[in-house]
């Protein structure tokens, strides 16, 4: 599935969607200098393979979610029955198996207390297999909470699914009118809890080396660091957490010798970063709200 590179075209209507993953194909096809059934067939073609995906993800602090990146050691033959029932949560985001294949990482955005603590506190701790777990809490700014109701969710999770579903199919999830669906979109946009991102496999870009990163860095330097790592384009996600290390990134280059000259060149020679761990994505089960087949 992603031994496919994208073409040109192909990079720019990722690029259009980038800038609103709902644009209409019109519009896309406009800005390209394309017809529109061009670039409906390149998106159906690329959705199909597994290439494309626009999702409507939750910004969790402005939603009251709590959110937490997990790190899991696991005897060998545990990682991947339990990476897989980690992906089919409905809370878990970008669960990678790492390291050989005995390390799991997985993002969790609870929507309540209890249900954090159900997860960290009970069902994988009683796992026989899991060797250790840490849980450490993605910290940031926010503003208020807005609240959401019944039909908010509802319409979140149906983006989730697929952040271009019709405002017909989203209006039947909810409950609501189509107009009441669009408003409501509008407005979750406008106010940051709904971030519309475009999901390719990096190895569709031609970035064959990914590798997850924990920096332990000096605390006053702690926001000018994470500003200029998550600036770097090699980084899909950069985020200050709770625990031993403050700084955890995503990184994905072309090979390997381009994440070594990353890893010593670009975050090596940043002031203030004492120390830093590497582990390499051997295969990635989950990504933004997306279970993968094998």
């Amino acid at each position: 599935m992603e031994s496919v590179i994208l073409d040109e075209l192909e990079r720019e209507i990722v690029t259009t969607l980038q800038q609103d993953g709902r644009a209409p194909f019109s519009r896309i096809a406009g800005a390209l200098g394309v017809s529109e059934n061009t670039v409906a067939r390149r998106y159906q073609r690329l959705r199909s393979a597994g290439l494309l995906r626009v999702v409507g993800s939750v910004y969790g602090p402005l939603a009251g979610y709590t959110s937490w990146t997990l790190r899991i050691r696991c005897t060998p033959d545990a990682a991947t029955p339990i990476a897989t029932a980690l992906a089919r949560r409905p809370d878990t985001f970008w669960v990678h198996l790492l390291s050989g294949g005995t390390e799991i990482s997985c993002h969790v955005q609870a929507r309540t207390e209890a249900d954090r603590d159900t997860l960290l506190m009970d069902k994988l701790p009683r796992t026989a297999r899991v060797l250790d777990l840490s849980a450490h809490a993605l910290l940031g700014e926010a503003g208020p909470v807005v609240p959401l109701d019944d039909g908010d969710h509802a319409l979140l999770a149906a983006l989730a699914r697929d952040g271009r579903t019709r405002h017909t199919e989203l209006a039947a999830a909810t409950g609501w009118s189509e107009s009441t669906v669009k408003r409501r979109i509008d407005a979750l946009r406008e106010s940051g809890v709904l971030v519309f991102e475009v999901d390719v496999p990096p190895a569709a870009l031609g970035l064959r080396a990914e590798a997850r990163l924990w920096l332990t860095v000096r605390p006053s330097a702690l926001r000018r660091v994470a500003a200029t790592v998550g600036g770097h384009p090699e980084v899909s996600f950069a985020g200050v957490t709770t625990g031993r290390t403050n700084l955890t990134a995503m990184v994905a280059c072309r090979d390997a010798g381009e994440l070594y000259r990353y890893l010593t060149e670009r975050v090596g020679g940043l002031a203030g970063v004492h120390s830093m761990e590497t582990a390499p994505v051997v295969r990635t089960v989950k990504r933004s709200g997306a279970l993968l087949p094998r």
